[in-house]
């Protein structure tokens, strides 16, 4: 629904600059230093806004509308910025970082996870002890407990710890998953990881009492499935999808639902509160007959959407789609006409003003995106084709909602994730079906008591719509050309893509031959960049020393052909978090994996023992092997690589090594890295210390 004039859509209009504000703390200031200064130009603007307004005819501003608009923008733009930098905890003076102390009093604020013997869940710290005197103080941390009597505990639980902690480590690879920036946008800066009897649990269920009850019903409602349904994926996908519970979800069916371009359904957001508020409008339809049944129907509905919300604990997606869905229920009781893509930025104005780092939150931005899609894109779309059977008109109505919500999040999709699913329309297509069918047969399941006959067919049905769905959904998944991998766009490229599909779509709807040459240009500058990329790759060689921290990696690039030396295989989760989103980047076609004691005699590498020669760079490998062999002349070599931890100085070294540069791992000691570091910066001698630094990655050509 394209709005016919701006006065109809004010929020969005508004909601720019706020963005904008925001998007200029994230980037460019984050610092308390600046905060009074924005603060008090904030209040200037405003302070003049309302004398403008205030005198508006006195000063006859009627013919200079625009300064009250560009009074506005800055002011909402400061907002945003302002709003950024204040929600920033480590800005906060009272943060516990800033102070030492010996114990920290936090309390439990989500649900714990148990993961691989692990128990993490965030806290808010909210004391500080010191020689038995506690001070207030705040933050939020990450804390990680290796010890099954933590299996216990819950949201709201109050823990006495001792104050060690670390700051969140960034990543120290090429592509890495940054972490250190996923835990900052939700405002967590340090972590810490505790042994058995290292916390004493010293309260109960101190949390937010509402958030505690969501919490509690949720787990009971989980149980609930698990009584009538046997299948563990299918449980975690009922899970998921019913009440938005992702800690069962194994990576396989995550994958599966990536890969086809259905991953979305596995975010409880506007989609699932769509189908409850058909089925609310359906169950008290008959209310609209009474004389003040429109008001009640819309009570009802709307506080058992929010009643809904409060069991997905309140995430942005669901809040957001409660929002439209409670102004746009409003507006039809009191028969007023409201602008969808208008309360989309309403909806999105608040939450920020709340919270404004959920603008960071890639759920966040795809479901508005989405939303934005089919409100804009969907209609275009729709009239491409007219269909004059019922159910083929139908059926293609379905097919532009799936094509404007994809076209849409494609760019970002493809920025974050790398991939694209190319049979998005037939997976979107087929799950239409069973996701109804596992949304209302869950939520009757959940509603009714435990009945023996009439739960155990809920569950039945439940749980074989969810197999077929999975089995459908795993045999796309492995379809040839299934999805288009190794999509790397730069932030530029993703923002041309954006600007592209904004402009033809607004070709598409104005039919202006500009639009449409401006769109072609900037399709060329967008394959020009992708190809100019593309060709550095398969000109550039290189070495790369990877850290992994005790484990071992080289990377021998030439091309889009590599040679990866490392102790760790290829289906392990160091490997996948690590080496491939290097490669990936890289778009390397073809690998070859070897441990560090296998020989390999490759097109460009050669490697015998401990010696490696790639193009025209000698690297060697000194180990334990080799810790005590004297040479009677000395090797040549380019990279003397330290790993293993073997005993030897840099006096050692140099008497049977002529080298450039001294590489040293993370598989070393702490003592071995810091001897080796004094004794090379008093020889003056090149190195780089891989561990806890960045990796090194060196051209070869």
């Amino acid at each position: 629904m394209i709005a016919n004039h701006k006065g109809e859509i004010p929020f969005v209009i508004l909601i720019i600059p706020f963005l904008l504000g925001i998007t200029a703390g994230l980037t460019f200031i984050f610092s308390l230093h600046y905060f009074n200064w924005l603060t008090i130009i904030l209040l200037f603007f405003s302070l003049i806004f309302i004398i403008l307004n205030i005198n508006y005819a006195r000063f006859g501003l009627y013919k200079v509308r625009w300064v009250g608009g560009l009074l506005m923008t800055f002011i909402l733009f400061l907002t945003g910025w302002v709003s950024i930098i204040r929600y920033n905890e480590l800005n906060n003076e009272q943060h516990f970082y800033k102070t030492p102390a010996q114990y920290l009093i936090v309390k439990i604020n989500n649900e714990p996870t148990i993961k691989n013997g692990l128990v993490r869940f965030t806290s808010i710290v909210e004391q500080q002890v010191n020689n038995g005197k506690s001070v207030n103080t705040t933050g939020t941390l990450l804390i990680a407990i290796k010890d099954t009597s933590a299996n216990k505990l819950y949201y709201g639980d109050e823990l006495l710890i001792p104050s060690r902690y670390n700051v969140v480590e960034p990543p120290y690879n090429p592509a890495e998953f940054n972490y250190k920036r996923y835990l900052a946008n939700q405002n967590i800066y340090h972590q810490a990881f505790l042994y058995p009897k290292q916390f004493i649990v010293l309260n109960r269920n101190a949390g937010n009492s509402i958030v505690a009850y969501s919490l509690r019903l949720r787990q009971r409602l989980v149980e609930k499935l698990k009584q009538n349904m046997h299948d563990t994926s299918a449980i975690a996908v009922a899970s998921t999808l019913i009440l938005g519970y992702k800690a069962d979800l194994s990576n396989d069916i995550l994958q599966a639902y990536s890969k086809t371009g259905t991953i979305h359904i596995l975010s409880v957001s506007g989609g699932h509160v769509a189908i409850i508020y058909l089925l609310l409008n359906l169950a008290f339809g008959f209310l609209g007959r009474y004389r003040y049944g429109k008001v009640f129907k819309a009570l009802i509905i709307i506080s058992l959407i929010w009643y809904y919300s409060l069991l997905t604990g309140f995430s942005p997606a669901v809040c957001r789609a409660a929002v439209m869905i409670s102004l746009i229920i409003i507006g039809k009781t009191y028969s007023r006409y409201i602008n969808t893509l208008n309360i989309l930025a309403i909806s999105a104005f608040f939450l920020l003003l709340y919270n404004p780092f959920f603008i960071t939150d890639v759920g966040f931005q795809l479901s508005y995106l989405a939303v934005v899609g089919l409100i804009v894109f969907q209609p275009v779309v729709y009239k491409w084709v007219i269909f004059k059977n019922k159910w083929a008109d139908k059926l293609w109505a379905l097919c532009s909602v799936s094509i404007a919500a994809q076209v849409i999040t494609f760019p970002l999709s493809a920025f974050y994730f790398h991939q694209f699913p190319v049979y998005f329309l037939v997976s979107n297509l087929f799950i239409t079906v069973p996701i109804l069918i596992i949304m209302y047969t869950g939520l009757f399941y959940l509603l009714i008591p435990q009945l023996p006959f009439v739960s155990a067919a809920l569950g039945y049905v439940l749980e074989k719509s969810i197999l077929i769905m999975n089995k459908v959904l795993t045999l796309i998944e492995y379809s040839p050309f299934a999805s288009i991998g190794k999509l790397w766009l730069t932030t530029a490229e993703y923002i041309l893509a954006y600007i592209i599909i904004i402009c033809l779509f607004y070709f598409l709807f104005d039919r202006k031959t500009w639009l449409l040459k401006v769109s072609l240009l900037l399709v060329l500058l967008l394959g020009v960049s992708i190809s100019a990329k593309r060709i550095n790759t398969l000109r550039s060689d290189s070495i790369t020393f990877l850290n992994l921290k005790k484990h071992q990696g080289l990377v021998f690039k030439t091309g889009d052909k590599a040679v990866i030396l490392s102790d760790i295989k290829a289906d392990d989760k160091n490997y996948q978090y690590s080496i491939q989103p290097y490669l990936d980047s890289c778009k390397i076609a073809d690998t070859a994996l070897y441990n560090l004691k296998q020989n390999i005699n490759a097109a460009f590498l050669m490697k015998n023992k401990n010696l490696i020669q790639f193009k025209n760079k000698k690297v060697l490998l000194f180990n334990k092997d080799i810790e005590s062999k004297q040479l009677v002349h000395k090797l040549k070599v380019d990279y003397l690589y330290i790993t293993g931890n073997p005993h030897t100085t840099v006096n050692e070294l140099n008497k049977n090594y002529d080298y450039a540069m001294l590489v040293i791992d993370g598989s070393n000691t702490n003592k071995l890295v810091n001897d080796l570091e004094t004794q090379a910066q008093l020889m003056q001698i090149k190195y780089q210390t891989i561990k806890r630094n960045n990796s090194l990655m060196i051209s070869s050509n």
